[in-house]
């Protein structure tokens, strides 16, 4: 008898682990005695606990195998309002660390956030040929309001990752949300433009003939178009580019997103390369929250560095989140130019994310 209620506990923290919000069973009905109790998974490493929202989706589901894959991770949410059940048997299958369960719907989302370190939202519709990202301004927007209220709710302290597109709209209705509810901490709202720079890596490493790891390129202002601005003038390590290479990977960087979209002829947008650029932006926040020393990426975030309220240059993070904002450096001709380009498009996309919320 000892040896059978063992065997039933053991069983009913599996079906905890896969489903901790249901009550039926299924397949499980057939073991007499079974009760649901919690995960108690062996092996996770001490880490944090990280919800994904959208993770059903083209990013989500990339997102969500690479972040089981991360050490730091212990706990590892998944919520999307189709599809969670079957995301998540199917990550929870990978032998990491990190214990995965998921939520599906509405009345689970402050299920899924209770207790987080960090929230990643990649949540949303895809952009598709012919659109901007200002096409999606409605659809999203909605959904980042939404998802933050229930953030403000249930995870207030938490560091807040924003992928939806238009981030240089929807980390302001982030902002807003947050000042609503009276939890906004401008250090732990930031916008990922994470993959701006992965781009700028990768194709100044292909004009220069170099390993794509060894470049680092800041890339500042926003995520979308013009607002995108790469600074080549400080690529590390130092060298330099004619005018016309300035020209070319100036283009290709801020049209990258549009390259892919083209590309994938209507199936889709970038979902591959953006699930890495995020995970290894959330990975820079982890280890920020863990402690590590020196760790600086770009981020679009509440800032003074221009007379905009949010910009993106260079952060250093850290337990509090953004612990230090960097400021432009030295700029040249073409880059000013730029930057004023960027200025003027950036204000209009974040008065109309503070509006979004404040009409």
């Amino acid at each position: 008898m000892e040896h059978n209620t063992e065997a039933n506990l053991r069983i009913s923290r599996i079906v905890g682990h896969l489903n901790p919000h249901t009550n039926d069973f299924q397949n499980m009905g057939k073991y007499s005695g079974v009760f649901r109790a919690n995960c108690l998974a062996k092996g996770a490493s001490p880490g944090f606990k990280v919800a994904i929202l959208g993770a059903a989706g083209g990013i989500g589901q990339p997102l969500v195998m690479l972040m089981k894959m991360n050490p730091l991770v212990s706990v590892l949410h998944l919520y999307d309002v189709v599809n969670t059940p079957g995301v998540t048997a199917d990550i929870s299958h990978m032998d990491t660390g990190a214990v995965v369960r998921g939520f599906l719907g509405q009345q689970q989302l402050e299920d899924a956030l209770t207790g987080m370190d960090l929230v990643i939202i990649p949540a949303g519709v895809p952009r598709k040929p012919g659109m901007t990202r200002d096409d999606l301004f409605n659809i999203n927007g909605g959904i980042v309001k939404t998802l933050c209220e229930g953030i403000s709710k249930c995870c207030p302290n938490a560091i807040v990752n924003i992928i939806s597109n238009p981030v240089n709209s929807t980390v302001p209705i982030a902002a807003e949300v947050f000042k609503k509810a009276g939890t906004y901490n401008p250090k732990r709202v930031l916008g990922v433009t994470m993959l701006d720079v992965v781009r700028a890596n990768t194709f100044v490493a292909e004009v220069l003939g170099h390993d794509p790891r060894e470049i680092d390129v800041p890339v500042v202002g926003g995520h979308a178009g013009v607002t995108i601005l790469p600074l080549l003038s400080q690529v590390k390590p130092p060298c330099s580019f004619t005018q016309q290479e300035i020209e070319y990977l100036t283009n290709r960087i801020q049209n990258g997103g549009t390259e892919v979209v083209e590309a994938k002829a209507g199936s889709g947008s970038a979902t591959l390369s953006m699930a890495y650029a995020a995970v290894k932006f959330a990975d820079a926040c982890l280890r920020g929250l863990r402690g590590d020393a020196n760790i600086i990426e770009c981020a679009y975030v509440a800032s003074e560095v221009t007379e905009l309220p949010f910009f993106a240059t260079k952060v250093r993070l850290g337990r509090s989140g953004v612990e230090e904002i960097f400021s432009l450096g030295p700029l040249n001709v073409y880059e000013r130019a730029g930057l004023e380009k960027a200025k003027k498009e950036l204000a209009g996309s974040i008065q109309k994310g503070v509006s979004f919320v404040r009409k």
